[in-house]
């Protein structure tokens, strides 16, 4: 039975600027509870467009090889953070990565640090549980008569810490949080910065006191892995250095 790709690759009426296809093979780790205590590799040799994304590649995979693959995904735009997984050594969005800087193998794994469920799917929980915990929503509770209006200047103060899509590349890539489990986690930490130096919040006190225990932000060491991992580009590592200094010197 023929793939979408090699109906595309043979039609007549294929898109502008259709390539021919390359073979990638994907090395995948995975894991089922119900089959075996422990973890395995699998490889499936696929032809896939080398313009496609590494999303549709598992799709592929999933849909015509073994279909009990499993994977989390969702937007496939880079927007809703479902599928962040390893990919050759390193956290990324699978719907970001082209089947050609990859090709011709390429090897994936689940995010580290979380418990695996299934294949790529980890257990998020743990994740939230540290997002909660900062109180990641606007705190302001004075009567206004109309909206709280902030300067260009004010709103420019935390607007790259806004870009977080809560897909957990950052902090599945520190090895704190590998080998700490309470540590709040980098994810966290800018989720905080994004209120923490809002104009218009009137709880930063309470998330830097939050901030400033054991298992917050000075347990970061600066490796800069989570800046690195971050899909959207944000400053992971600034944000977390700015929260540091904040809470030494009283500024906010």
């Amino acid at each position: 039975m023929a793939t979408p790709a090699e109906i595309l690759n043979t039609s007549e009426e294929r898109r502008v600027g259709a390539t021919h296809l390359t073979t990638l093979t994907l090395k995948i780790r995975r894991f089922n509870p119900q089959v075996s205590d422990d973890a395995w590799w699998d490889e499936f040799t696929i032809q896939v467009d080398p313009f496609e994304r590494l999303v549709e590649a598992l799709h592929q995979v999933k849909w015509y090889h073994d279909g009990t693959l499993t994977f989390r995904r969702s937007c496939a735009h880079g927007i809703c953070g479902s599928d962040a997984m390893v990919i050759n050594g390193r956290n990324a969005l699978a719907c970001k990565v082209l089947v050609k800087d990859v090709a011709p193998k390429v090897t994936i794994e689940p995010i580290r640090g979380l418990p695996v469920l299934k294949d790529l799917i980890v257990d998020m929980e743990p994740f939230f549980e540290g997002y909660r915990a900062v109180l990641p929503f606007l705190v302001n509770d004075e009567p206004t008569e109309r909206e709280r209006i902030q300067t260009p200047e004010e709103r420019e103060r935390y607007d790259d810490t806004t870009k977080c899509i809560l897909c957990a590349a950052c902090t599945t890539s520190c090895p704190i949080f590998w080998a700490d489990e309470t540590y709040i986690g980098p994810a966290a930490i800018v989720n905080a910065h994004r209120f923490i130096f809002d104009s218009r919040d009137r709880a930063p006190r309470e998330r830097l006191g939050i901030l400033s225990e054991k298992t917050g932000v000075f347990r970061c060491r600066t490796t800069f892995n989570c800046t690195e991992a971050c899909p959207r580009g944000i400053e992971v590592t600034k944000a977390i250095q700015e929260v540091k200094r904040a809470i030494l010197f009283d500024r906010v």
